[in-house]
């Protein structure tokens, strides 16, 4: 794992429904590892996320900009771990993350965490609290070159009023230094019919939950994520 941390990176989504998982797995064997801790594969993870009063980050998004950011602290549950990170689409398609060790998920930021963030962003901005999201997550590391893939399961978002889960489905994202289409990954995801997905989780999240914001930009993202639930 410390061979891949690949903080400056391409990254390659991809949505699968569970009932391709068992395949997908036997067909990986040859060619990653899977991350144990403790003899326990897959880590809890929550997430919270900070955004504007007008959901700056999730227009960006939207609205196809190139630069953008996007805010959240991550929780390691049963591991005492908790991050404030900065993720930065900086341009052709790379994603750079700054992230800082904090105590625990906060409801609002402190001076400390605006300083960061800010560092991170070049600019400053006033945010707050916007979404939690929950998952599992299975790393996967590649034996042979320096590329690393997570799995997320089980997704559901939640805030204050609801919760909902967004069941059937599992987020595979390729991490790698360049991007690189002979990854066995890839070539496998070729073989059974999955495309790319540019699915961010966070605007997923907001969509999910019936957030009243702008939303055409992700139609063909939410249709697809129907299809994927209903075929699983």
């Amino acid at each position: 794992m410390d061979g891949v941390k690949l903080q400056d990176r391409v990254d390659t989504k991809y949505v699968l429904a569970d009932r391709q998982m068992d395949l997908v797995l036997e067909a990986m064997l040859e060619h990653y590892r899977v991350l144990e801790v403790d003899g326990v594969r897959g880590t809890d993870y929550r997430s919270l996320y900070f955004d504007t009063p007008e959901l700056q980050h999730f227009q960006d998004h939207h609205n196809k900009r190139t630069f953008r950011s996007k805010v959240r602290f991550r929780e390691y549950i049963g591991s005492g771990l908790a991050y404030l990170e900065v993720k930065r689409k900086t341009g052709r398609g790379r994603t750079d993350k700054a992230r800082m060790k904090v105590e625990a998920i906060p409801q609002l930021l402190s001076d400390a965490h605006v300083k960061f963030i800010a560092g991170a962003m070049g600019k400053e901005q006033v945010l707050g609290p916007t979404l939690w999201n929950h998952f599992t997550r299975y790393t996967f590391v590649n034996k042979h070159t320096a590329e690393r893939l997570t799995m997320d399961a089980g997704l559901r978002y939640s805030d204050p009023d609801k919760q909902e889960a967004l069941s059937g489905v599992v987020v595979a994202e390729l991490k790698q230094g360049r991007l690189d289409r002979t990854s066995p990954f890839v070539q496998l995801m070729r073989s059974i019919g999955v495309r790319p997905s540019g699915m961010s989780k966070y605007c997923v999240g907001l969509l999910t939950m019936e957030r009243p914001v702008k939303h055409n930009a992700f139609k063909e993202v939410m249709l697809m994520l129907e299809r994927v639930r209903n075929a699983a």
